[in-house]
């Protein structure tokens, strides 16, 4: 993985989409921003971060990813192979369906994932640095530079799609609690089951993640 470092971004997902559909890179290749001033989130949300998060995003080849995986549950599936790379750092983090990040109870990251030609575009924001919002950050001190080739070294070995499923299905119970967003509406997921492909049902709708 070629990894590209810049000082700010607008948005690393935005650059490395618009750098990919332009031709002017392939896959195999990371952007990381120590700043954005515009980042995306999920549903196109801005995310705020401060200088000094971990900010990246990257294409990888559909084709390089496991033949198992479901479109509609790639940010999962990227997003829970980023919690392990956190929790071996010491991070006490877990994946928040679909997409989020947590530390006990409030948000510490995310990932986006767009479908562009044969490209997975993978865009992920980690807080590393103490916030005065509602959000939590990563209190350790974490090597950027590491952290990210223990992640890539980790897709690399393509864990199959039933494998981070069946961890993941462990951890899904702590979701409970909490509340998704479908069409701009929050639905409680303390009534959902979680399906193989890593939909949800809930009250007999099926729910993709498509983040």
């Amino acid at each position: 993985m070629e990894i590209l470092y810049f000082d700010s971004l607008p948005s690393t997902q935005k650059y490395l989409v618009d750098a990919v559909r332009e031709g002017k890179y392939g896959s195999d290749v990371a952007v990381v921003a120590k700043s954005q001033t515009n980042g995306i989130g999920s549903r196109n949300n801005s995310w705020v971060a401060q200088k000094g998060d971990l900010l990246f995003s990257f294409a990888v080849k559909k084709s390089d990813t496991p033949a198992d995986l479901p479109m509609s549950s790639a940010s999962i599936y990227f997003a829970f192979l980023m919690k392990e790379i956190l929790l071996e750092y010491g991070v006490d983090c877990w994946l928040k369906w679909p997409n989020d990040i947590y530390i006990k109870n409030r948000k510490s990251g995310g990932v986006v994932t767009q479908l562009l030609k044969e490209f997975y575009i993978v865009g992920i924001g980690i807080n590393l640095v103490q916030r005065e919002d509602n959000f939590a950050h990563c209190d350790i001190d974490i090597n950027v530079e590491n952290m990210l080739k223990s992640y890539f070294l980790l897709l690399k070995k393509v864990p199959k799609w039933q494998e981070v499923f069946s961890k993941y299905r462990l951890e899904f119970e702590r979701n409970r609690e909490f509340s998704t967003t479908v069409n701009g509406v929050k639905v409680p997921i303390n009534r959902a089951t979680l399906c193989s492909d890593g939909s949800l049902i809930i009250d007999n709708e099926r729910i993709y993640s498509l983040r």
